[in-house]
């Protein structure tokens, strides 16, 4: 049986930005790789002022319908089995202007709930490690931070056998991390080596924009996973989410000679383990016997 590794994400598009260069190098070395999707993207916009019609069109009266078919189409592009955990795209409400997410959204239904789902899933494809956000949700948006409480639950209650008796026969994750790929030390070299190669790169200014939010910040990450080889696959990945990523977006495509010079892993923060392992790592499933899987 191959090791299998589950990751759960908030919105389609999420699991192309976060740590899909990993999920394609593990599944081309036999894993077995499966990402939950918490939400259909319903309430996202086009961000992508460069989609085409009819592809605007079909958007505007279907998103839900129109991420769906990108969805499938970064899956096959990964090569990764990928479920919908079935709820309705929270938004991100502006405080500002007073707004709050609106009620039978994904962050309004209760933590047992959605994990109770969560937790039926696990049960069923018998992961060995997860990938989840932190208690900030990689950035606080509802949905982000309700995807990182229902992982969190699943990982402490999968191998229960009390708990969420409904949902099949307990399974036990040996390993949890969080996802660290926007981590301040990576962007801080990117940013030292582009600037080097091209002063005037227009990438440079929006790069600077996420330094500034990073300042201060530390870099948790505590597991390095090289996926040089596998960059094109995230590429056509995140190009598949085109109502989300422009296809020459320089924010997300760097040039790969740089980043296989300079930054060749994708980066993670183990969390908890259940088996041995020693930090830093560079395998997820370090310290997890292939006989266990």
């Amino acid at each position: 049986m191959p090791l299998r590794l589950i990751a759960v994400h908030a919105h389609p598009d999420d699991e192309s930005s976060k740590g899909a260069a990993t999920y394609a190098k593990y599944v081309a070395e036999g894993a077995q790789v499966l990402v939950v999707s918490c939400t259909g993207g319903e309430a996202g916009d086009i961000l992508n002022e460069q989609l085409p019609e009819p592809a605007r069109s079909r958007a505007h009266r279907d998103m839900a319908g129109h991420r769906r078919t990108e969805m499938a189409a970064a899956q096959a592009a990964l090569g990764i089995d990928h479920v919908w955990l079935g709820y309705h795209d929270s938004g991100l409400p502006d405080a500002e202007k007073g707004e709050t997410v609106r009620p039978g959204t994904f962050a309004t239904v209760p933590i047992t709930t959605s994990a109770a789902v969560l937790v039926r899933i696990v049960r069923r494809f018998r992961p060995h490690v997860m990938i989840a956000y932190d208690e900030n949700g990689g950035y606080p948006h509802p949905d982000h931070i309700r995807s990182h409480e229902i992982a969190m639950e699943a990982w402490r209650t999968s191998g229960d056998p009390t708990a969420y008796p409904e949902a099949g026969a307990p399974w036990t994750i040996d390993k949890l991390y969080y996802e660290r790929t926007f981590n301040p030390d990576r962007f801080r070299a990117m940013y030292a080596a582009m600037a080097e190669r091209d002063p005037d790169a227009p990438e440079l200014a929006e790069m600077a924009t996420f330094l500034e939010r990073f300042e201060g910040r530390e870099d948790l990450s505590t597991s390095h996973v090289h996926v040089a080889e596998h960059l094109a696959a995230r590429d056509a990945a995140l190009r598949a989410h085109a109502s989300q990523v422009p296809t020459d977006s320089r924010f997300f495509f760097w040039p790969p000679d740089v980043v296989a010079a300079i930054w060749p892993t994708e980066d993670f923060q183990l969390v908890e383990s259940r088996v041995p392992t020693t930090l830093p790592e560079t395998d997820l499933f370090a310290g997890i016997h292939e006989e266990s899987a």
